[in-house]
């Protein structure tokens, strides 16, 4: 079969990041166009990643019969409705994360691309880190017993791109960016069961002056096996990535530091040109990455979703895995605001955006 011709919509560092584990897996996939409204953005992208098409209106894109797939990197207020004009276009969707700002955009796109028989995909590149891959392979051939206590932690010093401190565009702090890596891999490795209860502590501790978002959070998530996961968030720690994870059964335990164990640990009172994501110097200690996007996950996540379109692979993250994140989402802002644990279902109406639960605990108080 052909390779599936994908448009990336956007033209910042996930975009960078689709483009690039499209060329490391190239044998299922190739980017043909980019689109970004900022003048000059996606001129200059399709240059760096030699793609020949490059638009400044998506919707340009979409009228373009030979594309068949679409990757949505833009701001998250935005992901609803440019999933939904994509569905009606006739192109399958990976959606990068969170899928969206309310349940009801959730649904709405869940259902637009149902309706014009789309593939909805959700971009959880942890479903495909190889550590983490491993972790829970183990897990399922009874390594660890019964698993009843899964972490995750993402922390660093703050998103790329300034939109995300804006919680008009963003929905949310660093809850709504890295917790909801998080909430999936920890329902993903459990084997995606139900989730019971959210209690979440979350703050804002150094970036007030930024941003009306949470900098700090940390989320309990209480599945009806059991089992318990833990996620931890944070925009103020410097020095670049700390992703990590760990897993506790009755037969066994194990920890995986996303990339450390590929790191070179390295000096230099003159600095280098780059180490790793987030890390603002190169100057002094610093842990120099290599392979960094095949240990995210991101090139294995991308042919996974263009052998999806060909009918070779059986999603394994879709529209309702966002939703499922979505609901926790809701739930841990409210359950911060209220101060108190939050049972699911979950379904408050008439919300903009999770972070407003949190802000105004009256909206949480009033959806029991």
């Amino acid at each position: 079969m052909s390779k599936v011709k994908l448009g990336i919509i956007g033209s910042r560092f996930q975009a960078d990041c689709i483009a690039a584990s499209v060329k490391a897996m190239p044998e299922e996939a190739e980017v043909v166009a980019v689109a970004s409204p900022t003048p000059g953005h996606a001129e200059a992208f399709a240059r760096r990643h030699a793609i020949p098409v490059f638009h400044s209106d998506y919707r340009e894109m979409l009228r373009d019969p030979a594309i068949e797939m679409i990757s949505i990197t833009a701001p998250n207020r935005l992901h609803a409705r440019i999933t939904i004009e994509a569905a009606q276009a006739g192109k399958h969707v990976v959606c990068e994360k969170p899928l969206c700002l309310t349940l009801e955009d959730a649904d709405a796109m869940i259902d637009a691309c149902a309706k014009a028989g789309v593939l909805l995909l959700y971009a959880e590149e942890l479903f495909f880190a190889p550590k983490y891959v491993k972790a829970k392979q183990m897990a399922d051939e009874g390594a660890f017993g019964r698993v009843h206590l899964v972490k995750q932690g993402e922390k660093h010093s703050g998103p790329h791109s300034d939109w995300f401190w804006d919680v008009e565009q963003s929905g949310g702090g660093a809850l709504m960016d890295l917790g909801c890596h998080g909430i999936a891999f920890c329902w993903w490795f459990l084997g995606k069961p139900k989730v019971k209860s959210v209690y979440a502590q979350v703050s804002t501790q150094v970036h007030g002056g930024r941003t009306e978002g949470d900098d700090e959070a940390i989320t309990l998530i209480e599945f009806d096996n059991g089992a318990v996961g833990m996620v931890e968030n944070s925009w103020n720690r410097p020095g670049g990535m700390d992703d990590r994870i760990e897993v506790f059964g009755d037969k066994g335990q194990t920890y995986a530091d996303l990339l450390m164990g590929n790191a070179l640990p390295t000096y230099s009172e003159v600095g280098f040109g780059y180490a790793v994501e987030k890390a603002a110097s190169t100057r002094g200690w610093t842990y120099p990455v290599f392979e960094e996007q095949w240990n995210y996950g991101f090139p294995q996540e991308m042919r996974h979703f263009a052998r999806c379109v060909r009918g070779k692979e059986t999603p394994m993250s879709d529209g309702e895995t966002g939703r499922v994140v979505q609901e926790v989402l809701y739930a841990a802002y409210a359950s911060a605001g209220l101060g108190r644990k939050v049972t699911l279902p979950f379904r408050p109406k008439g919300i903009t955006k999770p972070i407003d639960l949190w802000k105004h605990p009256g909206l949480a108080q009033a959806a029991r």
